[in-house]
């Protein structure tokens, strides 16, 4: 079969690996290794990991299909969702996997891995591009995965609430964060949902705690201290 025909049947996956194209070619896997690694050296393929190749041009189609369970989040999600006018460089891929290697770079894009627990695993749906199946965070679990992860400052987290409050479920939202059972998040949240006059701030009153913990993590310890949310009020403007 000839190399066009391969990369027109090629086109179809997201990420494939040796077993596929030893399929489309007819040939035995090892002599199917040697054909990848002369179109990884003509740029043709691009390798991502052992046994996972890509011909695809968009980090967005690929990200999702490198490992399994996975789903994209944090600020990749916010702006597919348009809770962000940020560009992202990096494309943030969460799994329940251990990996050894914690990125890859790919098209001037750095696809991140986030290892979670697999109670964390959910909040995600597929969603199409180019006629692609990806998986994406919903934009409620975006925003609590960037909590859990601590890769985001409360203090951009809590303007993405103030600015689009309206666009994002507050009962999904809080639903999600009981089902993660961590108390940390509920404080944090419930603080900043109950500061915006949202009823649903109420639902997550029974996971808080006296300990006080800082409101945001990426800034000192310094500001009023809220008694009902346990909470160190260390975000500009607040304290």
């Amino acid at each position: 079969m000839r190399t066009l025909q391969v990369l027109k049947r090629l086109e179809a996956y997201p990420t494939f690996n040796v077993n596929i194209v030893t399929n489309i070619i007819g040939k035995d896997s090892a002599y199917a290794k040697v054909y990848l690694n002369r179109l990884k050296k003509r740029g043709i393929v691009q390798k991502l990991q052992r046994n996972v190749y890509t011909i695809q041009t968009d980090p967005l189609i690929i990200a999702s299909r490198i490992v399994w369970p996975s789903y994209i989040s944090l600020w990749a999600a916010l702006r597919y969702h348009n809770l962000t006018e940020q560009i992202p460089n990096e494309i943030s891929v969460v799994t329940t996997c251990i990996k050894s290697r914690k990125s890859i770079s790919i098209m001037n894009t750095i696809i991140v891995f986030e290892t979670i627990r697999p109670l964390y695993l959910f909040g995600y749906s597929k969603i199409k591009i180019k006629d692609f199946e990806i998986f994406m965070a919903e934009p409620e679990k975006a925003l609590i995965d960037a909590v859990l992860l601590k890769r985001i400052s409360i203090s951009e987290i809590y303007s993405i609430l103030r600015s689009d409050l309206k666009n994002i479920s507050s009962e999904k939202l809080t639903d999600y964060i009981l089902r993660t059972s961590s108390k940390a998040v509920a404080k944090r949240f419930g603080w900043m949902l109950n500061s915006l006059d949202c009823s649903a701030a109420e639902k997550l009153e029974p996971l808080t705690y006296k300990t006080m913990i800082p409101l945001d993590y990426a800034r000192p310890v310094s500001g009023m201290k809220d008694g009902k949310w346990g909470i160190v009020v260390n975000i500009g403007g607040m304290g």
